[in-house]
């Protein structure tokens, strides 16, 4: 199965845990969809890179971006969390896109929480957005605790594996229409 894959990430800092993650992430799942990802990652948007050019009126780095990320089969989109949600970094990109400009996309949430407390920002906080722009998140988020980042590995194998399936069937169309539009009906 060949799918486009991006990554993007909503840490203010460059180089950052958050960044490592996500493409490690990015990485094994995209090799259990039959995807290869280079080494550095594939397609990464690194939001550090572009957050002074975020509030320009024009921005032909940020225009590409958007672009990338709304080209993409598959969206793994990450942040640290801050004040119990995602940044705002992360939440001012995003705003730049058009209803529904991530229809067809299947989008995996991640967050990297200093504390458990915040587990559930992924699914109450950062799904709902995705899903407002048109994805479909066939699959719970991924809230990653600083503490788990030492045998990160470990952890998104196990992930990797479980999520893996059900991104597979999104991608063939299963269950993509009413998830993408946002009124998938309990099973």
């Amino acid at each position: 199965m060949s799918a486009s894959i991006v990554t993007v990430v909503g840490n203010p800092r460059p180089g950052s845990r958050t960044l490592q993650t996500a493409v490690a992430a990015t990485a094994a799942i995209a090799a259990r969809i039959g995807h290869d990802v280079p080494d550095g990652g594939g397609d990464v948007v690194d939001l550090s890179a572009l957050g002074p050019q975020l509030f320009a009126a024009e921005s032909p780095e940020v225009d590409a971006a958007l672009k990338l990320v709304t080209g993409a089969s598959v969206l793994v989109v990450a942040s640290p969390t801050y004040k119990g949600t995602y940044t705002g970094l992360l939440k001012a990109f995003l705003d730049r896109l058009p209803p529904n400009a991530l229809a067809g996309t299947v989008a995996l949430p991640l967050l990297v929480l200093g504390h458990p407390r915040h587990s559930l920002a992924v699914e109450v906080h950062l799904r709902p957005l995705l899903v407002e722009l048109g994805a479909a998140v066939p699959t719970p988020g991924l809230a990653l605790l600083e503490a788990d980042l030492p045998r990160l590995d470990e952890v998104l194998a196990g992930w990797a594996d479980r999520v893996a399936p059900q991104v597979a069937a999104a991608l063939g169309g299963a269950g993509r229409t009413a998830e993408a539009a946002g009124t998938a009906q309990p099973a």
